[in-house]
């Protein structure tokens, strides 16, 4: 109470202000009482109760009216301090008091009468207050028969409410029942009651302050109501809980007690829920050791109460038994042509991916092994584990649908990217909270079967943290040794994968550990040249894009020469993806124009009648201006400028290196963010350039004492690997002699200090950026010759392609003699 004024809102007032109802405000009228403010207490007349005073204020009250009459005046002052305090309050009477040693006391009130504040005043101790009895106008007092009627019908009503109020707390002692009951008077009936209620004290303080009796009565019925209307809620609410839970204790004890009889006739109870739950799982023929397990568990479940916490984690997975395909098995199609025109109809060429999957078909014919499954087979043939290697939007994903339907198979995918998890793949031990099993099992669930085709997508983005590796976890499911066994901490139980055909997708085998790697196929999915890119625009894209925008009904046609040029202005990929959203843009545009002609809507203008064939000179309207413009290659030859072809996961990419030299201290500078491969590339070009120095016309004298600084454009994107080696040495010979490198030539193979080129990978979708950038020529390592002769004609057409062992024979082509000093002769060996 540290800091409490219960004064502050009270305004002195003039004795005439204010007068009590149905009073004149005469001096006669008017007492003055020690003023005793409570806190969330209200006093009625007619009521005794006991007050501990403890703030100073209310003390100095009852120390003034100790040596006075013994008489107060209470009012109570509200929890909140910002409402304005009542005017009305109780005079009343210290019938008992006891000081406290704290100076405090403890005091017994009896209100004697209602009355108004009229006005406040004050000395240096104490604070008097000047009342006005409250007592009914003179047309209260005197009624009308029918209106005393109407005041005793009114304090029956709260005399029947009360004693309903009475039963639902069950607080109300028996003598203030029977009190209230023979209580004739409206006065008294109204004090009695309102002090026995627990109801706000803003709500008594209202009913203090009504001078009319009926009013009193009136409001007072609210009151009461009220609280039995919340009152039977509340029982009702409570009611409904207690008769579930009593119905729950119920079916468990009769069900103990049916347990019990049916044990004593020797009878099963075949019904119940845990009978009907082991005659599913048989029905599944999960096989024995699966069996024991649910047969185990299930006992186990009979002995709990059905509502506890380990009975549910049992039941869920008791039914995650039920659920999973045993003995299910899909008939494989056995038709070769069928199979190789479904994958034909979806994609065009992976002739490597598509003439795996009839390879498998065809042994699966031999074997006989769509006809029947049987385990005991001494040589069953099992599903193999395939990866698709191959840069974005070349059709990876899809071709695993294709798959599925090829074979008769149902089709599941996962998405490994960003797994980080090994409970991802395992899953998690039951006794967890909200266990699962892992995405292996799960996926496995919604197959229904156990021969689906299951791809695992992105299996080279696969993250490991403090949870585990998922990628070993991996081992066990893409083994074929292995997974007729796996099991899923979950499940417990062995699981045969050994049936299902996985299929995984990369864009890069880098990122995939090798023991996962070594478990794998790897079929490399290539990106695709330009006609490729034509073909599958024209017999899949269009068709496919019209569909999706409403125009698979309207004549809209692409030439080929204006795919082409969106194929070499637009994007810049090895996959199709890009050229499949610029196509839709084109069309979706195409759309748009459609429907402000009135096509579709109108119906004079059917949207079959829509005739449109975009040409090359529609593109910069449709698509806007071109985004690729090839910048990074000179057309014009450059002393210390060549380009080398990289590999990456997006796919072929061109890779210019420029360098110089000047005077300095012998300070090599490597610049464009590379990898310590690549640096050590650079170095092992310096090196070897430095050993031949007597063979090359080096117009830098000194190469210890001259500073060189190599720097590969476009720096803020890695690069990394030692296929840069012989494409670094041209453009530092090319400083060193001042002799540009023949133009429009670009070249890729790893150097040796010996001036040896070794064989690099990634061959086609090199040569896919060599003419994508407009290169006219490419020097190979002589080792990738074979990989040459297994490229499409189109490829092979639109370059010269040379073929070397060693630097020199490299040199030769990019130089001629230009750079060898007199006398001095170079041998070049090539094919085109």
């Amino acid at each position: 109470m540290k800091g409490f004024n219960p004064f502050k809102k009270f305004k002195k007032k003039n004795i005439t202000e204010k007068s009590a109802p149905g009073q004149s405000a005469s001096i006669s009228e008017n007492e003055v009482f020690p003023l005793l403010p409570l806190r969330d207490i209200v006093v009625f007349p007619q009521t005794m109760m006991s007050v501990y005073v403890t703030f100073k204020p209310g003390i100095n009250a009852v120390e003034e009216a100790l040596k006075r009459d013994m008489r107060l005046f209470a009012v109570c002052l509200a929890s909140n301090e910002s409402a304005e305090p009542s005017d009305a309050g109780t005079v009343v009477r210290i019938v008992q008091q006891l000081k406290l040693p704290d100076n405090t006391f403890r005091v017994v009130l009896q209100g004697e009468y209602r009355a108004l504040v009229v006005s406040l005043q004050s000395d240096k101790k104490s604070h008097y207050v000047m009342v006005n009895p409250i007592k009914a106008s003179a047309a209260d007092l005197f009624l009308a028969e029918d209106e005393a009627l109407e005041i005793n019908a009114l304090m029956r009503a709260v005399q029947k409410s009360f004693a309903q109020y009475a039963e639902y707390t069950k607080k109300i002692s028996t003598e203030l029942l029977t009190a209230v009951d023979k209580t004739e008077n409206a006065e008294r009936l109204v004090n009695i009651i309102s002090n026995a209620l627990a109801i706000k004290p803003e709500q008594k303080i209202e009913l203090l302050g009504i001078a009319s009796p009926d009013e009193r009565l009136v409001k007072l019925l609210e009151v009461i109501e009220m609280e039995n209307e919340i009152f039977s809620i509340q029982r009702n609410i409570t009611g409904k809980v207690k008769s579930k839970m009593d119905r729950n204790q119920r079916e468990y004890i009769l069900n103990e007690q049916l347990r019990e009889i049916n044990k004593e006739l020797g009878k099963n109870a075949v019904d119940d829920e845990h009978a009907e739950l082991e005659k599913n799982i048989v029905e599944r023929n999960p096989g024995e050791e699966v069996l024991a397990k649910a047969r185990k568990e299930i006992n186990r479940l009979r002995k709990l109460q059905s509502f506890s916490p380990e009975a549910g984690v049992l039941r869920t997975y008791l039914e995650w038994i039920v659920d999973l395909p045993w003995s299910e098995y899909t008939t494989d199609s056995t038709d070769l042509a069928e199979a190789e025109k479904i994958l034909d109809e979806d994609h065009y060429e992976m002739k490597k991916a598509k003439e795996r999957i009839i390879e498998y078909i065809a042994v699966k014919q031999l074997g006989n092994v769509e006809l029947s499954y049987d385990s005991a087979s001494p040589h069953p043939i099992k599903g193999p584990i395939l990866c698709f290697v191959g840069p974005p939007g070349t059709g990876k994903t899809s071709l695993g649908k294709s798959v599925a339907r090829a074979l008769g198979r149902k089709f599941v995918r996962i998405s490994l990217g960003g797994v980080r998890d090994e409970a991802e793949i395992r899953g998690h031990r039951k006794t967890y909270v909200g266990a699962l099993p892992g995405k292996i099992v799960q996926s496995m669930k919604k197959a229904g079967t156990m021969n689906p085709v299951f791809l695992l997508d992105e299996i080279d983005k696969l993250s490991r943290d403090f949870r585990g590796d998922p990628a070993s976890a991996l081992l066990e499911v893409l083994d074929p040794e292995q997974n007729s066994t796996f099991t899923d901490h979950y499940m417990e139980v062995p699981y045969d994968l050994s049936k299902v055909l996985f299929i995984t997708t990369a864009n890069s085998l880098h990122g995939i550990p090798y023991p996962l790697l070594d478990r794998m196929e790897v079929i490399e999915i290539p990106g695709y040249g330009e006609n490729e890119k034509l073909a599958i625009a024209q017999k899949y894209l269009v068709p496919k894009e019209l569909s999706e925008n409403g125009l698979s009904r309207a004549k809209i046609s692409f030439e080929d020469d204006t795919i082409r040029d969106i194929i070499r202005n637009w994007t810049m990929e090895s996959g199709v993806r890009g050229l499949e959203r610029e196509i839709a843009r084109c069309i979706r545009r195409i759309a748009r124009a459609a429907v402000n002609k009135g096509y579709g809507k109108d119906e004079n203008k059917p949207i079959d009648k829509f005739v449109k064939k975009i040409r090359r000179s529609d593109l910069e309207k449709l698509l806007g201006r071109r985004k690729y413009k090839n910048d990074v290659v000179y057309k014009e030859a450059r002393i210390g400028v060549s380009y080398g072809l990289a590999y990456t996961e997006t796919g072929g990419t061109m890779l210019p290196v420029e360098s110089i030299h000047f005077t300095g201290s012998g300070e090599n500078t490597v610049t464009g963010n590379l990898g310590d491969v690549m640096k050590e590339s650079a170095r092992i070009a310096f090196s070897y350039l430095r050993s031949v120095k007597e063979k090359y016309n080096f117009l830098v004298k000194d190469i210890g004492k001259a500073d060189f600084h190599i720097h590969v454009p476009e720096g803020a994107i890695p690069k990394d690997g030692p296929s840069a080696g012989i494409t670094l040495a041209a453009s530092i010979l090319s400083t060193l002699c001042q002799v540009p490198p023949k133009p429009g030539i670009a070249m890729t193979g790893e150097l040796t200090l010996t001036g040896r080129i070794l064989p690099v990978g990634g061959i086609k979708e090199k040569l896919l950026a060599a003419v994508r950038n407009g290169m006219e020529e490419v020097l190979l390592p002589e080792d990738n010759r074979e990989e040459w002769e297994e490229l499409s004609e189109d490829i092979k057409k639109a370059l010269n392609v040379h073929f070397v062992e060693n630097a020199d024979s490299a040199f030769a082509i990019l130089f001629g003699r230009g750079v060898l000093k007199k006398g001095k002769k170079g041998k070049a060996t090539h094919s085109g």
